[in-house]
Protein backbone atom coordinates (compact mmCIF):
# COMPACT_ATOMS: atom_id res chain seq x y z
CA UNK A 1 0.00 0.00 0.00
CA UNK A 2 1.24 3.48 -0.99
CA UNK A 3 2.29 5.79 1.85
CA UNK A 4 0.38 8.73 2.70
CA UNK A 5 1.57 12.54 4.18
CA UNK A 6 -0.34 15.08 5.44
CA UNK A 7 -0.95 16.97 2.66
CA UNK A 8 -2.75 20.47 4.56
CA UNK A 9 -0.59 20.45 7.44
CA UNK A 10 2.56 19.77 8.41
CA UNK A 11 2.36 16.20 10.62
CA UNK A 12 4.07 17.09 14.01
CA UNK A 13 6.93 14.84 15.02
CA UNK A 14 6.39 11.53 16.83
CA UNK A 15 9.85 11.39 18.47
CA UNK A 16 8.87 13.95 21.29
CA UNK A 17 5.70 14.65 23.10
CA UNK A 18 5.42 17.73 24.87
CA UNK A 19 9.03 18.19 25.98
CA UNK A 20 9.12 13.89 26.84
CA UNK A 21 11.10 12.43 24.11
CA UNK A 22 10.29 9.19 22.25
CA UNK A 23 13.28 7.60 20.81
CA UNK A 24 13.05 4.56 18.09
CA UNK A 25 12.56 1.26 19.63
CA UNK A 26 10.76 2.84 22.64
CA UNK A 27 7.40 2.71 24.31
CA UNK A 28 5.81 5.43 26.52
CA UNK A 29 2.84 6.12 28.22
CA UNK A 30 1.93 9.97 27.26
CA UNK A 31 -1.30 11.63 27.88
CA UNK A 32 -2.90 15.01 26.48
CA UNK A 33 -4.64 17.73 28.34
CA UNK A 34 -8.27 18.14 26.64
CA UNK A 35 -9.37 20.52 28.65
CA UNK A 36 -10.86 20.87 32.29
CA UNK A 37 -13.79 19.59 34.50
CA UNK A 38 -16.25 20.94 36.47
CA UNK A 39 -13.82 20.96 39.20
CA UNK A 40 -11.08 22.85 37.22
CA UNK A 41 -8.99 19.62 37.31
CA UNK A 42 -7.15 18.86 33.85
CA UNK A 43 -8.66 16.25 31.61
CA UNK A 44 -6.04 13.98 30.24
CA UNK A 45 -6.41 11.44 27.31
CA UNK A 46 -3.97 8.44 28.60
CA UNK A 47 -2.11 7.30 25.32
CA UNK A 48 0.41 4.76 24.57
CA UNK A 49 2.77 5.20 21.89
CA UNK A 50 5.10 2.20 20.76
CA UNK A 51 8.12 2.92 18.19
CA UNK A 52 9.84 0.64 15.44
CA UNK A 53 13.46 0.31 15.34
CA UNK A 54 13.79 2.43 11.69
CA UNK A 55 11.08 5.36 10.69
CA UNK A 56 8.26 4.36 9.18
CA UNK A 57 4.70 5.10 9.14
CA UNK A 58 2.99 6.35 12.05
CA UNK A 59 -0.81 4.92 12.50
CA UNK A 60 -2.92 5.91 15.05
CA UNK A 61 -5.82 3.64 16.40
CA UNK A 62 -8.87 5.41 18.37
CA UNK A 63 -11.82 4.17 20.27
CA UNK A 64 -14.63 5.67 22.42
CA UNK A 65 -15.27 8.35 20.29
CA UNK A 66 -18.57 8.28 22.11
CA UNK A 67 -18.09 7.40 25.53
CA UNK A 68 -20.35 4.24 25.69
CA UNK A 69 -18.79 2.75 22.91
CA UNK A 70 -15.91 0.70 24.84
CA UNK A 71 -15.75 -2.48 22.25
CA UNK A 72 -12.71 -0.74 21.31
CA UNK A 73 -11.40 0.28 24.37
CA UNK A 74 -11.08 -3.27 25.01
CA UNK A 75 -9.32 -4.43 21.93
CA UNK A 76 -6.84 -1.49 21.96
CA UNK A 77 -6.05 -2.79 25.94
CA UNK A 78 -5.58 -5.88 24.36
CA UNK A 79 -3.01 -4.50 21.31
CA UNK A 80 -1.03 -2.45 23.95
CA UNK A 81 -0.68 -5.59 26.52
CA UNK A 82 0.21 -7.60 23.83
CA UNK A 83 3.38 -8.68 23.99
CA UNK A 84 4.26 -9.83 20.42
CA UNK A 85 3.32 -7.02 18.91
CA UNK A 86 6.92 -5.98 17.66
CA UNK A 87 7.20 -3.49 15.26
CA UNK A 88 9.73 -3.60 12.46
CA UNK A 89 8.95 0.28 11.71
CA UNK A 90 6.94 2.97 11.89
CA UNK A 91 5.18 3.89 14.94
CA UNK A 92 1.59 3.38 16.54
CA UNK A 93 -0.61 6.01 18.78
CA UNK A 94 -2.70 3.63 20.54
CA UNK A 95 -5.80 5.74 22.36
CA UNK A 96 -8.42 3.37 24.41
CA UNK A 97 -10.89 6.24 24.69
CA UNK A 98 -11.13 9.70 23.00
CA UNK A 99 -13.69 10.92 24.20
CA UNK A 100 -12.87 11.00 28.46
CA UNK A 101 -15.46 13.40 29.60
CA UNK A 102 -18.44 11.21 27.81
CA UNK A 103 -16.41 7.95 29.22
CA UNK A 104 -16.35 8.65 32.68
CA UNK A 105 -20.50 9.65 32.04
CA UNK A 106 -21.20 5.68 30.59
CA UNK A 107 -22.51 8.26 27.65
CA UNK A 108 -22.34 8.54 24.06
CA UNK A 109 -22.00 12.56 24.67
CA UNK A 110 -20.35 15.24 26.33
CA UNK A 111 -21.93 16.73 29.27
CA UNK A 112 -23.02 19.81 26.79
CA UNK A 113 -25.01 16.57 24.77
CA UNK A 114 -22.86 17.67 21.50
CA UNK A 115 -21.29 14.93 19.67
CA UNK A 116 -17.82 14.87 19.46
CA UNK A 117 -18.16 12.65 16.19
CA UNK A 118 -19.73 15.66 14.46
CA UNK A 119 -17.35 18.77 15.52
CA UNK A 120 -13.97 17.94 13.48
CA UNK A 121 -11.47 19.33 12.68
CA UNK A 122 -13.09 21.72 15.54
CA UNK A 123 -11.63 25.59 16.81
CA UNK A 124 -9.85 26.36 19.51
CA UNK A 125 -12.08 29.43 20.70
CA UNK A 126 -15.58 27.33 20.13
CA UNK A 127 -17.41 24.78 22.11
CA UNK A 128 -16.31 22.23 23.99
CA UNK A 129 -16.68 20.12 21.90
CA UNK A 130 -14.98 22.15 18.93
CA UNK A 131 -12.23 22.71 21.32
CA UNK A 132 -12.12 18.96 22.03
CA UNK A 133 -12.05 18.32 18.82
CA UNK A 134 -9.42 20.46 17.63
CA UNK A 135 -7.25 19.09 20.46
CA UNK A 136 -7.20 15.93 19.08
CA UNK A 137 -6.74 16.65 15.66
CA UNK A 138 -4.38 18.78 15.90
CA UNK A 139 -2.13 16.44 18.40
CA UNK A 140 -3.07 13.14 17.13
CA UNK A 141 -4.01 13.35 13.50
CA UNK A 142 -1.21 15.87 12.60
CA UNK A 143 1.23 13.43 13.93
CA UNK A 144 -0.33 10.57 12.18
CA UNK A 145 0.21 9.11 8.34
CA UNK A 146 -3.53 6.33 8.55
CA UNK A 147 -5.95 6.34 11.25
CA UNK A 148 -8.42 3.60 12.51
CA UNK A 149 -11.19 4.74 14.35
CA UNK A 150 -13.13 1.58 16.23
CA UNK A 151 -17.29 2.36 17.40
CA UNK A 152 -20.41 -0.03 17.96
CA UNK A 153 -23.28 0.33 17.29
CA UNK A 154 -25.84 2.95 19.24
CA UNK A 155 -27.74 2.06 22.49
CA UNK A 156 -30.82 -0.82 21.98
CA UNK A 157 -28.51 -2.09 18.85
CA UNK A 158 -25.76 -4.70 17.56
CA UNK A 159 -24.00 -3.86 14.86
CA UNK A 160 -21.73 -7.63 12.59
CA UNK A 161 -18.29 -6.06 12.04
CA UNK A 162 -18.07 -4.28 9.01
CA UNK A 163 -15.72 -0.79 8.10
CA UNK A 164 -16.92 2.40 6.69
CA UNK A 165 -14.88 4.21 4.13
CA UNK A 166 -14.72 6.33 1.46
CA UNK A 167 -13.41 4.06 -1.31
CA UNK A 168 -12.91 7.31 -3.87
CA UNK A 169 -9.96 7.99 -2.04
CA UNK A 170 -6.82 4.73 -3.44
CA UNK A 171 -4.89 5.13 -0.07
CA UNK A 172 -8.50 4.48 2.07
CA UNK A 173 -9.60 1.78 -0.20
CA UNK A 174 -5.93 0.24 0.53
CA UNK A 175 -6.32 0.73 4.11
CA UNK A 176 -9.92 -0.82 4.19
CA UNK A 177 -9.12 -3.69 1.83
CA UNK A 178 -5.96 -5.14 4.13
CA UNK A 179 -8.11 -4.50 7.23
CA UNK A 180 -9.62 -7.65 6.33
CA UNK A 181 -13.49 -7.30 7.02
CA UNK A 182 -16.31 -9.09 5.49
CA UNK A 183 -18.39 -6.04 4.94
CA UNK A 184 -16.60 -2.60 3.82
CA UNK A 185 -19.54 0.25 3.19
CA UNK A 186 -18.63 2.64 0.86
CA UNK A 187 -19.71 6.18 2.43
CA UNK A 188 -17.76 9.20 2.90
CA UNK A 189 -19.31 9.98 6.67
CA UNK A 190 -21.47 12.98 8.07
CA UNK A 191 -19.84 16.55 7.94
CA UNK A 192 -17.93 16.91 11.16
CA UNK A 193 -16.98 13.40 10.97
CA UNK A 194 -13.44 12.60 12.89
CA UNK A 195 -12.77 9.78 9.96
CA UNK A 196 -14.03 12.44 6.92
CA UNK A 197 -12.13 15.33 8.55
CA UNK A 198 -8.69 13.04 8.65
CA UNK A 199 -9.41 12.15 5.40
CA UNK A 200 -9.33 16.04 3.92
CA UNK A 201 -6.42 16.67 5.67
CA UNK A 202 -4.39 14.04 4.12
CA UNK A 203 -4.53 10.99 6.74
CA UNK A 204 -6.39 8.55 5.15
CA UNK A 205 -9.12 7.18 7.69
CA UNK A 206 -11.46 4.50 8.69
CA UNK A 207 -14.24 3.41 10.78
CA UNK A 208 -14.93 0.09 12.62
CA UNK A 209 -18.41 -0.65 13.86
CA UNK A 210 -19.35 -3.41 15.18
CA UNK A 211 -21.44 -5.17 18.33
CA UNK A 212 -22.89 -2.66 21.55
CA UNK A 213 -22.27 -0.04 23.51
CA UNK A 214 -21.52 -0.89 27.46
CA UNK A 215 -19.23 -4.02 26.64
CA UNK A 216 -16.67 -5.46 25.40
CA UNK A 217 -17.16 -8.58 23.67
CA UNK A 218 -15.14 -11.27 22.83
CA UNK A 219 -15.32 -11.74 18.91
CA UNK A 220 -15.81 -8.00 18.28
CA UNK A 221 -12.72 -7.41 19.98
CA UNK A 222 -10.89 -9.98 17.95
CA UNK A 223 -11.96 -8.67 14.92
CA UNK A 224 -10.57 -5.44 15.59
CA UNK A 225 -7.29 -6.46 16.66
CA UNK A 226 -6.74 -8.45 13.42
CA UNK A 227 -7.38 -5.79 11.75
CA UNK A 228 -5.33 -3.29 12.89
CA UNK A 229 -2.34 -5.85 12.89
CA UNK A 230 -3.47 -6.85 9.06
CA UNK A 231 -3.12 -3.32 8.68
CA UNK A 232 0.43 -2.96 10.26
CA UNK A 233 1.22 -6.02 8.08
CA UNK A 234 0.57 -4.78 4.84
CA UNK A 235 2.10 -1.26 6.07
CA UNK A 236 5.37 -3.64 6.75
CA UNK A 237 5.17 -3.05 10.08
CA UNK A 238 4.75 -6.23 11.32
CA UNK A 239 6.10 -9.37 9.93
CA UNK A 240 3.78 -11.98 10.01
CA UNK A 241 1.03 -13.50 7.50
CA UNK A 242 -2.02 -11.12 7.16
CA UNK A 243 -5.26 -13.25 8.79
CA UNK A 244 -8.47 -12.88 5.98
CA UNK A 245 -11.82 -13.80 5.69
CA UNK A 246 -13.08 -15.64 3.30
CA UNK A 247 -14.81 -13.47 1.33
CA UNK A 248 -15.14 -9.35 1.27
CA UNK A 249 -18.31 -7.51 -0.65
CA UNK A 250 -18.57 -4.15 -0.64
CA UNK A 251 -22.24 -2.11 0.14
CA UNK A 252 -22.78 0.22 -1.56
CA UNK A 253 -26.40 0.57 -0.19
CA UNK A 254 -28.10 -0.24 2.43
CA UNK A 255 -32.04 0.12 4.36
CA UNK A 256 -33.01 -0.06 7.54
CA UNK A 257 -36.45 -2.07 7.73
CA UNK A 258 -38.51 -0.63 10.00
CA UNK A 259 -42.33 -1.79 11.86
CA UNK A 260 -45.39 -0.99 10.38
CA UNK A 261 -47.24 -1.76 13.75
CA UNK A 262 -45.96 -1.78 17.15
CA UNK A 263 -46.13 -5.09 18.98
CA UNK A 264 -43.57 -7.16 20.23
CA UNK A 265 -41.17 -8.93 17.59
CA UNK A 266 -40.24 -12.73 17.26
CA UNK A 267 -37.10 -12.48 15.31
CA UNK A 268 -35.96 -14.65 12.63
CA UNK A 269 -32.19 -13.10 11.53
CA UNK A 270 -28.91 -12.65 13.85
CA UNK A 271 -26.20 -9.86 12.92
CA UNK A 272 -24.14 -11.19 9.78
CA UNK A 273 -26.67 -13.48 8.45
CA UNK A 274 -26.88 -13.57 5.00
CA UNK A 275 -30.33 -13.83 3.47
CA UNK A 276 -32.89 -13.78 0.06
CA UNK A 277 -34.93 -11.16 -1.14
CA UNK A 278 -38.42 -11.87 0.65
CA UNK A 279 -37.06 -13.69 3.56
CA UNK A 280 -38.68 -13.05 6.85
CA UNK A 281 -36.67 -10.78 9.45
CA UNK A 282 -39.40 -10.48 12.00
CA UNK A 283 -42.34 -11.36 12.79
CA UNK A 284 -44.49 -8.38 14.87
CA UNK A 285 -47.09 -9.99 17.48
CA UNK A 286 -49.50 -8.93 20.30
CA UNK A 287 -48.48 -9.22 23.56
CA UNK A 288 -50.13 -12.81 23.91
CA UNK A 289 -48.17 -13.38 20.71
CA UNK A 290 -50.80 -13.02 17.71
CA UNK A 291 -49.28 -12.27 14.78
CA UNK A 292 -50.11 -8.84 13.36
CA UNK A 293 -47.23 -8.65 10.39
CA UNK A 294 -44.33 -10.36 8.85
CA UNK A 295 -41.28 -7.95 7.86
CA UNK A 296 -39.35 -9.54 4.89
CA UNK A 297 -36.18 -8.52 3.00
CA UNK A 298 -36.56 -6.32 0.26
CA UNK A 299 -33.44 -7.49 -1.61
CA UNK A 300 -30.71 -10.57 -1.39
CA UNK A 301 -28.82 -8.87 1.61
CA UNK A 302 -26.35 -9.61 4.52
CA UNK A 303 -27.38 -8.13 8.30
CA UNK A 304 -25.20 -5.46 9.02
CA UNK A 305 -27.13 -4.50 12.48
CA UNK A 306 -30.38 -5.04 14.26
CA UNK A 307 -32.18 -3.84 17.14
CA UNK A 308 -31.52 -5.62 20.41
CA UNK A 309 -34.98 -4.53 22.17
CA UNK A 310 -37.99 -6.22 20.57
CA UNK A 311 -40.90 -4.07 22.06
CA UNK A 312 -41.83 -1.96 19.05
CA UNK A 313 -43.96 0.95 17.76
CA UNK A 314 -44.60 1.61 13.91
CA UNK A 315 -41.52 3.37 12.12
CA UNK A 316 -39.04 2.59 14.37
CA UNK A 317 -36.04 0.49 13.26
CA UNK A 318 -35.68 -3.22 13.38
CA UNK A 319 -32.79 -4.30 11.39
CA UNK A 320 -30.26 -2.65 8.99
CA UNK A 321 -29.79 -4.47 5.80
CA UNK A 322 -27.06 -4.25 3.29
CA UNK A 323 -27.71 -4.64 -0.14
CA UNK A 324 -25.24 -7.47 -1.94
CA UNK A 325 -23.57 -6.75 -4.76
CA UNK A 326 -25.16 -8.04 -7.83
CA UNK A 327 -23.95 -11.84 -8.40
CA UNK A 328 -23.68 -12.16 -4.95
CA UNK A 329 -25.38 -15.35 -3.70
CA UNK A 330 -26.29 -15.74 -0.34
CA UNK A 331 -25.60 -19.35 0.11
CA UNK A 332 -22.47 -19.18 -1.81
CA UNK A 333 -21.26 -16.19 0.76
CA UNK A 334 -22.46 -18.07 3.26
CA UNK A 335 -20.54 -21.37 2.52
CA UNK A 336 -16.96 -19.09 2.24
CA UNK A 337 -17.43 -17.89 5.42
CA UNK A 338 -17.88 -21.08 6.97
CA UNK A 339 -14.48 -22.21 5.17
CA UNK A 340 -12.60 -19.82 6.25
CA UNK A 341 -10.59 -19.25 9.75
CA UNK A 342 -14.23 -19.54 12.43
CA UNK A 343 -14.12 -15.46 13.55
CA UNK A 344 -16.65 -14.47 11.47
CA UNK A 345 -18.92 -17.72 12.05
CA UNK A 346 -18.34 -17.15 16.11
CA UNK A 347 -18.62 -13.21 16.04
CA UNK A 348 -21.82 -14.19 14.46
CA UNK A 349 -22.98 -16.67 17.18
CA UNK A 350 -22.09 -14.66 19.96
CA UNK A 351 -23.76 -11.97 19.00
CA UNK A 352 -26.81 -14.17 18.47
CA UNK A 353 -27.06 -14.99 22.15
CA UNK A 354 -28.11 -11.24 22.83
CA UNK A 355 -31.60 -11.63 20.93
CA UNK A 356 -34.23 -14.68 21.01
CA UNK A 357 -33.86 -15.88 16.94
CA UNK A 358 -36.58 -18.35 16.13
CA UNK A 359 -36.97 -20.01 12.49
CA UNK A 360 -40.23 -18.75 10.84
CA UNK A 361 -43.20 -20.23 10.15
CA UNK A 362 -44.09 -21.25 6.82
Amino acid sequence: MPEARLETRTRKPIDEWFGEEIPLGAARDVSLAVGESYSGMNVQIPIHIRRGPVDGPVVFVTAAIHGDEINGTGAIRQLILDPELRLLRGSLILVPVLNLLAFERHSRYLPDRRDLNRSFPGSASGSQASRLAHRIFDEIVCRSDYGIDLHTAAVRRTNYPNVRADLSNPAVRGLVEAFGAELIINKKGPAGAFRRQACQAGCPTILMEGGEVWKVEPGIAASATRGVKNVLRSLEMLDSPAQNPGYQVVIEKSKWVRAEVGGFLQFHIKPGDLIEKGYPVATNTTLLGQERSVLTAPFNAVVIGMTTLPAISPGEPICHLGKLPKGSKPAALGRLRQAASGLEQQVSDELASNVLVVEPSV
